[in-house]
């Protein structure tokens, strides 16, 4: 595992219950309902990819999908299980072995943030190959141009920034055709919205 990871996952191990706790209540019902819409079966199978400590399973699980989660972090994959009772699978997104033409939907909502910009091709082709023809993805990434270890006080995590013009071509290359996009959180002004989601779908070809 790369140093990057293995970082950014301790610091998430040492504060997996304050971060559920912070996180659990967050409303992002808007991007659930966006992968819903786009997903060719509903309900579907749907992965969640940087599932935390499980909060998107649930509601997932409660609307009749079929959700297994993936995190890189120990405490968030037993937390998960726990709260989702569902399969839930320890692996990081640089090492990613999913199954292949499964998933009616990927929700990575705001995991991806945590993947090097040169390496998000090649994360993005892993995820597409999990889809079912059709299969939607819903990425939510934070904007910005920044790339690096963001510091906290119980460590480091390292996050890069992205906005349309820059995250669009890798979807593209990696096989997904744009749906929409649109920016969160609701109701503010565009440069106060810290929040890119980007709607995909897995191209026919």
């Amino acid at each position: 595992m790369e140093k990057h990871e293995q970082l950014t996952i301790a610091e998430y191990q040492l504060t997996a219950e304050s971060f559920r706790a912070g996180t659990w209540d967050h409303d992002v019902s808007q991007n659930r309902e966006a992968l819903v819409a786009a997903m060719p079966r509903n309900p579907g199978k749907i992965l969640d990819v940087g599932c935390g400590p499980g909060r998107d399973l649930v509601a997932f699980k409660g609307q009749g999908h079929t959700v297994i989660g993936l995190d890189a972090t120990p405490a968030f994959v037993e937390m998960a299980q726990q709260a989702a009772g569902c399969e839930v699978w320890q692996q990081s997104f640089l090492s990613l072995d999913l199954p292949q033409a499964t998933f009616d939907g990927i929700f990575a909502n705001a995991s991806l943030i945590h993947v090097p910009s040169s390496q998000m091709v090649k994360v993005l082709k892993n995820l597409h190959n999990s889809l079912v023809a059709g299969g939607a993805i819903v990425m939510s990434l934070c904007r910005g141009d920044t790339e690096g270890y963001s510091a906290r006080p119980t460590g480091y995590r390292y996050v890069a920034g992205w906005e349309y013009e820059t995250l669009s071509p890798c979807l593209e290359t990696a096989g997904f055709e744009i749906l929409h996009h649109y920016y969160r959180p609701p109701g503010l002004p565009c440069e106060q919205q810290s929040w890119l989601v980007i709607v995909g779908r897995k191209s026919h070809s």
